[in-house]
């Protein structure tokens, strides 16, 4: 082990011009890092789960009373919410598991059947916005947060196809939290309203961009953080 260690050293200061910038991450430090992520995923997994629960409750029942709005295009709804699940189930499976390096091939058709929840669900999400009788800024939320979704999936797709590993990961990252702009908006709306805002067309409309940014910026915040060329150097040496 100290012989790596040296030799990640010598790696680091030859491509700092001669001369080391850091120390190699502590013990503590990666098991903190360790528990931050395996924390931040399991809210993830339980806040996805209790949603898909929920619109299930509220979209998935006949006798519901929100499946009302949508009795005269339930077949849009239905394909949404397939997709959706399809997605929101399947993306931590790719984001997380170490499998896919020694099983491309079956990390290739979840893959895949990630990008049909995507596709489906976009598809559908048009379907909705086109018959939908909501204000005109509902709908561009709406078609904002759809397009946001299926550009990144497609350049996701396109990186890979490319042979270019980490963009592919990159953009996959930020397609699921794009993802889970539903389940983010489902949270912020009962807040807002509690906080004493009135539940109009111009929150909801806010609160559509804000689901999907604000994971975005987020996402891209942690990245910027790692791109320390030391800190790139000890990821890629870890996995």
């Amino acid at each position: 082990m100290a012989h790596f260690r040296s030799d990640y050293v010598v790696k680091s200061a030859n491509r700092t011009g001669g001369h080391a910038v850091g120390v190699l991450p502590s013990r503590r430090e990666n098991v903190v890092r360790t528990l931050s992520r395996v924390v931040g995923w399991l809210v993830v997994v339980l806040v996805s789960a209790e949603f898909l629960l929920a619109a299930y409750g509220k979209y998935g029942l006949l006798d519901s009373p929100a499946y009302g709005r949508f009795v005269d295009r339930h077949g849009w709804l239905r394909l949404h919410l397939a997709g959706g699940v399809v997605a929101i189930v399947t993306g931590p499976i790719q984001l997380l598991a170490r499998w896919w390096w020694e099983r491309p091939a079956l990390h290739r058709r979840v893959g895949y059947l990630y990008f049909g929840g995507v596709l489906t669900a976009s598809a559908a999400a048009a379907g909705l916005i086109a018959t939908t009788p909501a204000p005109l800024s509902i709908k561009i939320g709406f078609a904002g947060t759809a397009l946001a979704w299926l550009t990144t999936a497609l350049l996701a797709m396109i990186a890979i196809h490319r042979g270019r590993v980490e963009r592919h990961r990159t953009w996959m990252i930020r397609n699921y939290a794009v993802t889970l702009a539903p389940v983010l908006f489902r949270l912020m709306l009962p807040v807002a309203i509690a906080s004493g805002l009135a539940p109009s067309g111009a929150l909801i409309s806010c609160l559509l961009w804000a689901s999907w940014l604000l994971p975005l910026v987020t996402v891209e915040a942690f990245r910027r953080r790692e791109r320390d060329p030391l800190k790139h150097d000890y990821i890629t040496f870890l996995r």
